[in-house]
């Protein structure tokens, strides 16, 4: 019998996930678990999903992976409603773009030894660890402005890199499980700890979309705004093309990784005010120093 695979939260991730798998003929039973009837109908005839289940505790019952691809701030309600119908030996992932928030939501929920619940907390589990044992936080560092199952795309990992952080609880063959259904998709898989990552990504993915949507709302509301927008160059839209990302996705980042993110923006504040003085001055040596700078960076490492 296939393992089961239970995708809570059908979107572009997930969706693009099932896709992927099945592209490859992963030897695994996927199961979509959506809301709606109507998208459970979505996922059928797509051909993404072996089945297609309404409401999250019925869709994982007996599932022993089970990924969670929702929005950060659904993240602790989804765990709560999963798990007492988690099977004891199931893994529990997710696919959000913050880490300790997840682990924090996990360790809230599922409990662990000390915190004045029974081992195990609410799912049950495995050894002095419990239900955490199980548990293999993750980030697919991957995704488009699009969103919904109709843009899951079946190629969207090829070639990217995922990002696991396990706890210290964290089974070693729970890991490899979660990292081999990732490499499937063509994947690379690495390790690191939940601080590091939300610090890295604060800089490396959730700035840009913020400055992005900072930018095109500043525009917006300019009296010029629709010849700003009509005439936009290429430039213009290669920056701005991630301001078209889903807004709650990116508003629950902000509020999850907030400390980071506002470390991130003090930094480029003080950037770009200091890019501000040499342009309102005249400074063509100072702007041409950083611009130099910036580009050897970027040529270095960045493909």
């Amino acid at each position: 019998m296939s393992p089961r695979l239970a995708i809570v939260g059908f979107g572009l991730i997930g969706a693009s996930l099932a896709a992927s798998l099945k592209r490859v003929g992963h030897d695994v039973e996927i199961v979509a678990v959506v809301r709606h009837e109507a998208a459970a109908d979505e996922a059928l005839a797509a051909g993404l999903a072996d089945r297609a289940v309404v409401g999250a505790a019925a869709g994982v019952a007996g599932a022993d992976v089970v990924l969670l691809a929702v929005p950060m701030l659904a993240m602790r309600g989804m765990l709560v409603e999963i798990a007492p119908a988690l099977a004891p030996h199931a893994i529990v992932t997710d696919a959000g773009s913050v880490k300790g928030r997840f682990v924090e939501d996990a360790r809230a929920v599922f409990g662990g030894p000390g915190d004045g619940r029974p081992e195990g907390g609410a799912g049950g589990g495995s050894g002095g660890a419990g239900r955490l044992a199980r548990v293999v936080p993750g980030h697919p560092i991957a995704g488009r402005e699009k969103s919904g199952m109709g843009a899951a795309d079946a190629t969207l990992y090829a070639g990217r890199r995922v990002l696991l952080t396990p706890l210290p609880e964290t089974d070693a063959d729970a890991v490899e499980t979660v990292a081999a259904l990732w490499r499937a998709t063509g994947a690379e898989v690495e390790c690191l700890s939940p601080e590091r990552h939300d610090r890295v990504l604060a800089a490396t993915s959730h700035l840009p979309h913020v400055v992005a949507f900072a930018l095109v709302d500043a525009l917006r509301a300019r009296q010029e705004a629709e010849q700003i927008f009509r005439h936009a160059a290429g430039g213009f839209r290669d920056f701005t093309r991630i301001a078209s990302s889903d807004a709650i996705m990116w508003r629950d980042v902000c509020l999850t990784n907030g400390a980071a993110i506002v470390e991130t923006l003090d930094d480029l504040e003080a950037s770009l005010a200091s890019l501000r003085q040499a342009i309102a001055t005249g400074d063509g040596e100072t702007i041409e120093a950083m611009f130099r700078r910036a580009k050897a960076a970027r040529d270095t490492y960045v493909d």
